[in-house]
């Protein structure tokens, strides 16, 4: 077994402890695989141990990754980091899924640079839900009005909610920013958008985010090791 397998096999044994602690149902937990920074080979490993889910923050770096994988039917790329404005047709046309979107001037240059002959371009709306100055996101306040301004866009599917948020040691602390958006993505979810995804929690917090209702995980350092970015 590889050191990508076996590391791949225990975060999907904390994703199952960490579901059974609370309530949940592990099959209900996505895991993506932050590959960033990452070489081909190593993706190569990941899928070979049946991870299939990729995120990647670098537009640059990513499709270069993605067209020498292109034959690979099962691989699922997602975008995950800032989006650039001379940048959105690339990720249009070679990601499945944008998770920090924040910006309505990209979701219509997203929605008209999608071929029509892939299906819609699933999104989340990155929420900066621990309001720092430093960080991509829309603020909770914001999120009603832009999750409804995204219904103009048929080659934008809406899927759920993106947070990053502030770094904290402390479980208990972990947990706050992660319920806040839980709670904001169930109002959503009452006011009639179809939402199925809450992707919060990577590496170190990744516990407190299963524990406040995570859909999916990004997780890179406890799959491929430290990085340098």
């Amino acid at each position: 077994m590889s050191t990508i397998s076996h590391s791949l096999l225990q975060i999907k044994q904390r994703i199952i402890q960490t579901a059974l602690q609370y309530g949940r149902s592990a099959d209900d937990i996505q895991l993506l695989a932050v590959s960033k920074t990452r070489p081909v080979a190593d993706i190569i490993s990941a899928m070979q141990a049946g991870q299939y889910r990729f995120g990647e923050s670098y537009v640059q770096e990513a499709i270069p990754k993605i067209q020498a994988l292109q034959g690979e039917e099962k691989l699922e790329w997602h975008f995950i980091g800032p989006i650039q404005s001379n940048k959105t047709r690339l990720i249009a046309e070679n990601f499945a899924w944008v998770q920090s979107l924040d910006s309505l001037k990209h979701a219509q240059r997203l929605h008209d640079q999608r071929p029509d002959y892939l299906s819609p371009l699933n999104v989340c709306i990155q929420v900066n839900v621990s309001a720092e100055s430093q960080k991509s996101g829309i603020s909770l306040s914001e999120l009603a009005a832009f999750a409804q301004a995204l219904t103009k866009f048929p080659r934008l599917q809406l899927r759920g909610l993106m947070t990053i948020p502030v770094y904290s040691q402390d479980f208990t602390q972990q947990r706050l920013p992660f319920r806040t958006l839980y709670e904001a993505y169930s109002q959503l979810q009452k006011s009639s958008f179809a939402l199925d995804t809450l992707s919060m929690g990577m590496t170190e917090d990744m516990e407190a985010a299963i524990a406040e209702g995570a859909t999916m995980v990004r997780i890179g350092t406890a799959i491929f090791g430290e990085r340098g970015e």
